[in-house]
Formats: structure tokens, sequence, C-alpha cells
């Protein structure tokens, strides 16, 4: 019987995997470990480095935060900014021991939450989405809906940046948090991701999210019966 199973609490590794870095906490330590990602990482490689990153830290299980959708614990693409072999790629029998893997935007969300119902929209390279109502997560794939024209991760991500300027991008940011905030029932938004820092004002019942919260997140998953 493993710590999973025994009633003890398990020592997690979280990692937070990204299109330019990978970054690693463990239960019971106080700083974060990283190490550059992009094309190259395939997720041998991310194993592999992990591993070596981490000799010295001693876990029972892993939290994985993935940059594309998942599917009962697997991704269901390959990712947009990393190397091949994701889909279909064993990280239990790769680390060697159980391993839970969610959307990264999923379990930043799930570390910022702070009970009812919850969305949250993470501004980054892309849009990560996830809403959370009474303790139940919905991971969300809401960055390619069509708006105006074009895709909410369009005005929201990195390229609304960059085509709008940061005054309209901030602008737009408002607009959406509010529309989406009332379509979906939530009560509060977090707004999370590497560009909620260029913010200048918030909408309503919004609140700043953290990047740190990733690693919460990662905590809380072995807390939860998926």
């Amino acid at each position: 019987m493993d710590s999973t199973t025994s009633g003890k609490t398990p020592k997690v590794l979280a990692i937070d995997v990204g299109g330019t870095h990978v970054k690693v906490l463990a239960t019971g330590q106080s700083e974060k470990r990283e190490m550059v990602s992009g094309p190259a990482m395939t997720p041998a490689k991310m194993v592999r480095d992990v591993k070596a990153m981490t000799k010295d830290w001693k876990y029972d299980v892993i939290s994985i935060g993935y940059p594309g959708p998942v599917v009962h614990g697997r991704p269901l693409r390959e990712p947009f900014n990393l190397g091949r072999g994701w889909v279909g790629f064993d990280f239990t029998k790769a680390f060697g021991c159980p391993v839970r893997m969610i959307n990264d935007a999923a379990m930043q969300a799930l570390g910022s939450y702070e009970g009812g119902r919850m969305l949250f929209l993470g501004l980054g390279t892309g849009l990560g989405s996830a809403l959370i109502i009474d303790g139940e997560l919905e991971p969300m794939e809401l960055a390619h809906l069509p708006y105006k024209k074009k895709t909410y991760e369009d005005y929201l991500g990195i390229r609304g940046i960059e085509r709008l300027g940061k005054k309209k991008w901030r602008r737009y940011v408002a607009e959406i948090t509010e529309e989406l905030k009332a379509a979906l029932g939530a009560e509060y938004v977090v707004l999370g991701g590497g560009n909620s820092k260029k913010l200048k004002g918030l909408p309503p019942d919004a609140r700043l999210g953290d990047n740190e919260n990733a690693f919460k997140g990662g905590f809380r998953l072995w807390k939860r019966d998926l």
C-alpha cells in the first residue's frame, strides 16, 4: 500500500510545463527551480531533466500542468511551443511514481480558488481558462471560440497586445471578462498568466492571480478524487 491509498498525505512534486520554462516545486520546499524548455523539449527530456534538477528532493507523487487540453489525465494534442511525443507518453512509468496531469490553466485555477463560483482566465501567450463551481473543477477551452470575427485568444493573448496595443488590449480584457463572468454565472474572476501584470485596473469582482498558484494547485490535486 502506497502513500496515495494508505491515508497518509503524499509529498507532491508539482511541475508547471510552459512554452519557455519548466518550473518545479515540491512539498516542504520554499524555492522553486526552473529550466528552459522550448521546441527541443520532448517529454522524455523533460522527465530526465526534472529528475536531475530535483534529485535532492523527496516526493511520492507528481502533478503536471500541461500547456494544452488534457482528457482523462492525458494530453489530447501536442503542445504548440514544445517538442513532439507528449500524446501517448507514459509519465507514470517514466517517473516511476504516480502522476496526475491537468491543463496548466486548470492547475493555476485550482491553486487560486477561494470557494463559490470562480472563473479563471490565464493571460499569457495564449488564453487559458477554467471554471470551478463549489469545488468542482471544469477545465475549459474558451481561447478558440469565435469573437468579433476572430477568437478570444486573438484579443486577450499576446497577439492581442501586439495587434491592439496595451491600451485597447486592457479595454478588451475588461469587456470580455465581464461578458464571460455574466455568461458563465461566475461570482468572481481570477486573472492570471504572465500578462496579467500589464493590467492597470481590474473589472468588478476580479482579482489578480499569481503564477505561483500553479504549485498550490498541483499540491491540491492530490487532495481530490479524480
